[in-house]
């Protein structure tokens, strides 16, 4: 026995996966002729900050043994996570083995020194694991933030209609300058190109062109009469090689809202067109870009958007109240998961997989580690630094800057691109951080740098900070159990020499999806929306400043399988990740998870490893005992000695509930937890490869 002790630990030690089955559980590892071990999928426990607890069971078999005598285990682990999101995939890497049981034969001196071998060695394994299998079988999380029930919930003003529309916001008040060497002038605060010629107002829409004598009316007209003028600015100034996709252009020409507050549009083409959601009272518009959901027993329409429900009874303007998670109809909760027309909005009912799968998302962080020799940054001020206070607590941040500066307890500290870094003077020069200020937890969703709280310093050397953000930092929060957009709060942006946006929430139509995260379509469709020269990157949500140049019939769609239909403003993508340059490389001084995979390759090119068709029906309690489940449901208590006390097995075919212990339900609950796992993996793999273009096209800046 002790041979195949140790020819295991040699073996795990030294042998890594091939890239093509790094997902695939279990993984059987070849020892010579004689020997298969067997390691079977991690079972998750406690994910906090960069640190995962977990456990997993494993087994040898020696193939000459008559009796084919297997031997269980399990073992747990404690490991730094190391991320790409956009691949969604994690290392678990400087692992850790606090503890190794061996169920029935404790005491065997053998595996006393299999133990300690492993506990001495087995930290040179990196295990590469999918994030959507860590966030369906993890157990529980811990963070430092608090819950983010003072978020602002309060409705936007709410626009209804039914043929094509398009909404232009402006950031407050319009502020118009002259434009060099020009007579005209143009509006700052907006991401839409809109010039002003001596009394006349010209909004380009990429192909379309419209006039209005007043900026902030319903009296906006198209026009085919542009002064030359006007044209040549906005031609330098757009990409004009980028066009419209010819085959679908939409012809129409729409209506055109000017806002100068939170708004949101609502457009369906023609009459609403209703379908029943089956197993409930439900019934969902189909002809819209919107989710929108009518209860039939009280006439009340629901829609979602920032992933925030609102009401109303009308369906008039801006006659729209926030309804609570928790007071959603109770039929909300029956909306089946395979419905790929309405199944997406699961996510923002609070209770469903969907939701905790979400949630769980919130607590992944994007991690990179950092070079303290060469990482840099530079802040640039509009004039001399100006700070103003962040209400409730003793910090100030920075207002006249593209940047986030803070000023804690007499030091300054920027966060550029998710790395914190310190210096004495607001202008710096700047060193990276190896500790985050305690305060900034306390920092409140009012403050236009909230998002900066979910920035982490987890750990540092001499040489290096490991540090990672998670979706905070692009403005994803939870509230009331579900995942929403934006802090709801409406902040005054920055106007001197320069004009310098705050988030916005709102005037986006703002969709969570599982497979890409959060993206917008509404109010941008019809494909002519043009992000102008003068905007910055705080515009609209992740990925806005980026450009949208796809119609209507390329927007957003319901479920899940249209995830990736072209046009959506591809969330994930384009917020992550923030650690690289636009090509796709790290930036500079910054290490991420894509580096550590490379430099660890000779792991992932193991010969001994081979593709297995066992299934992926092995699990270990958290007492060390490890059980089966057959295709048939019913557990098995695996057993490594024959005098053991008789095996527990948990039988589907007996009277409900006999034999059923909380033990068991606990085991089914992991097993389908696994299985969803696996499920959401190969469905995002499958969306991703076939639109392989979106990644080429999302690091195009």
């Amino acid at each position: 026995m002790k041979k195949i002790f140790v020819l295991l630990v040699s073996l795990v030690i030294s042998v890594g996966f091939s890239q093509q089955d790094q997902f695939i559980w279990p993984r059987v590892i070849e020892a010579g002729d004689n020997y298969a071990i067997t390691l079977y999928q991690p079972q998750l426990e406690t994910l906090n900050g960069n640190i995962l607890d977990g456990r997993m069971a494993l087994s040898i078999k020696d193939k000459k043994d008559d009796d084919n005598k297997i031997i269980f285990g399990a073992l747990w682990f404690e490991a730094r996570l190391s991320t790409d999101l956009e691949s969604r995939t994690a290392i678990l890497e400087s692992i850790e083995i606090p503890k190794i049981k061996f169920p029935d034969i404790e005491n065997d001196d053998n595996i006393n020194l299999l133990k300690s071998l492993i506990i001495k060695d087995f930290n040179t394994l990196d295990i590469e694991m999918s994030i959507d299998n860590i966030i369906s079988n993890l157990e529980t999380v811990a963070s430092d933030n608090k819950l983010n029930d003072d978020l602002s919930n309060k409705a936007p003003n709410i626009y209804f209609r039914q043929s094509p529309t398009v909404l232009v916001s402006i950031d407050g008040d319009p502020i118009l300058k002259k434009v060099d060497n020009e007579s005209l002038e143009y509006v700052v605060n907006t991401p839409f190109f809109i010039v002003k010629k001596k009394a006349v107002f010209y909004l380009k829409g990429e192909q379309k062109w419209y006039k209005s004598s007043m900026l902030v009316s319903n009296d906006w007209k198209a026009t085919t009469s542009v002064p030359s003028d006007i044209k040549k600015l906005a031609d330098k100034n757009f990409d004009t090689k980028e066009q419209k996709e010819k085959n679908d252009a939409d012809t129409s020409i729409p209506d055109v809202i000017v806002v100068t507050a939170p708004s949101e549009l609502i457009i369906t083409k023609g009459d609403l067109a209703y379908k029943p959601i089956s197993e409930t009272s439900l019934l969902y518009v189909d002809n819209t870009e919107s989710d929108i959901i009518l209860e039939i027993e009280t006439q009340t329409h629901y829609v979602l958007l920032n992933g925030r429900w609102y009401g109303t009874k009308t369906l008039k303007d801006q006659d729209w109240n926030f309804v609570e998670p928790k007071e959603l109809p109770k039929s909300f909760q029956s909306i089946p998961a395979d419905n790929e027309s309405i199944s997406a909005v699961r996510a923002s009912i609070p209770g469903t997989d969907e939701a905790k799968e979400a949630i769980y998302e919130q607590y992944i962080p994007q991690t990179a580690v950092v070079d303290k020799k060469t990482a840099s940054t530079k802040v640039v001020y509009d004039g001399n630094p100006k700070f103003e206070k962040i209400e409730g607590t003793t910090m100030h941040y920075a207002a006249n800057t593209q940047s986030t500066v803070l000023l804690i307890d007499k030091k300054y500290y920027v966060i550029d691109n998710g790395v914190w870094f310190e210096s004495n003077d607001p202008n710096g020069p700047w060193k990276v951080s190896d500790k985050r200020p305690e305060e900034v937890k306390d920092i409140p969703p009012s403050s236009p740098v909230y998002n900066v709280k979910y920035v982490y310093i987890y750990d540092s050397t001499p040489e290096v900070v490991y540090v990672g953000y998670t979706p905070g930092y692009y403005h994803s929060y939870m509230y009331g159990g579900v995942v929403v957009y934006g802090t709801g709060y409406y902040y005054y942006p920055w106007y001197g020499a320069y004009y310098y946006p705050r988030p916005v929430t709102y005037g986006f139509g703002v969709h969570y999806n599982p497979y890409t995260g959060w993206g917008f379509s509404v109010g941008v469709s019809y494909g002519w929306m043009t992000v102008s020269f003068h905007s910055h990157s705080y515009w609209g949500p992740a990925g806005y400043r980026h450009g949208y140049r796809h119609g209507y019939h390329h927007g957003y769609h319901h479920g899940y399988n249209n995830g990736y239909a072209a046009g959506y403003a591809r969330g994930r993508y384009d917020s992550n990740n923030l650690y690289r340059n636009s090509d796709g490389n790290s930036r500079r001084g910054v290490s991420t998870r894509r580096e550590s995979l490379a430099d660890k390759k000779s792991l992932a090119s193991a010969k001994n490893n081979r593709n297995n068709s066992k299934r992926n029906n092995v699990f270990a309690d958290k007492s060390g005992n490890v059980h089966q489940r057959d295709n048939k449901g019913n557990w098995e208590q695996k057993r490594n000695k024959s005098n053991a006390k008789p095996q527990t097995n948990f039988d589907r075919s007996q009277k409900p509930n006999t034999n059923r212990t909380k033990q068991s339900n606990n085991l089914d609950r992991q097993y389908n937890n696994r299985s969803r796992g696996n499920t959401n993996t190969r469905n995002f793999n499958t969306n991703r490869s076939s639109r392989g273009t979106r990644q080429s096209l999302s690091r195009r800046r």
